[in-house]
C-alpha cells in the first residue's frame, strides 16, 4: 500500500516549503517589527509563512493512503524556450533596448506553443512591443532605453 495518493500534488507541496523555508532564512537578518511599525521584514515572512502554510496544505493532501498514479513525464521544450524567453529579455534590456527585448520575449515564449502561426506571432510580439514603449516611458515616464539606436 503506497502512501502518496497524488504524487504532484505531494512534490508541489514539498517545493513550496522548501521556498518558503529558504526564503524566511535570506530574510533572517531583517528586522519584523509588529503589526503596527512594520519592518523591512515584516511583510516577506509574512509571505513565506502564508506560502509554508499553503505548501504543508498542498503536502498533506498529496499524501494519503491510496493508489498512486504514476507522474506524466516533464515537458522539456516548453519549460527550456519559457527560461530562454526570460534570460533573453534579461540581456537584451539594457543592451538592445525596451522594444527589441519584449518582442524577442514574446516571439521565444511562443515557440513552446507549436499550433502558433507566424503572422499571429509576430503582429502580437509588435503589438505588445509597441504597448510596452508606450505604458512604460509615455504614461509611467521610465527612463530606459527604446531602441538599440537611441543609446
Amino acid at each position: 500500500m503506497r502512501f502518496v495518493r497524488n504524487p504532484a500534488d505531494a512534490y508541489t507541496g514539498l517545493a513550496l516549503v522548501c521556498f518558503a523555508l529558504f526564503a524566511w532564512w535570506a530574510a533572517g537578518d531583517l528586522r519584523t517589527g509588529t503589526a503596527l511599525q512594520m519592518g523591512p521584514g515584516y511583510f516577506p515572512k509574512l509571505l513565506c509563512a502564508l506560502q509554508g502554510i499553503l505548501g504543508l496544505a498542498i503536502l498533506t493532501n498529496g499524501l494519503a493512503p491510496a493508489t498512486a498514479a504514476p507522474l506524466e513525464p516533464v515537458a522539456a521544450r516548453p519549460l527550456v524556450l519559457i527560461l530562454a524567453s526570460i534570460a533573453f529579455f534579461g540581456l537584451a534590456i539594457e543592451r538592445l533596448g525596451l522594444a527589441v527585448a519584449v518582442f524577442g520575449l514574446v516571439v521565444i515564449s511562443s515557440l513552446a506553443y507549436r499550433k502558433i502561426g507566424i503572422a499571429p506571432l509576430i503582429l502580437l510580439a509588435a503589438g505588445l512591443a509597441v504597448f510596452s514603449l508606450f505604458l512604460f516611458i509615455k504614461v509611467l515616464g521610465l527612463t530606459m532605453m527604446p531602441w538599440p539606436w537611441s543609446r
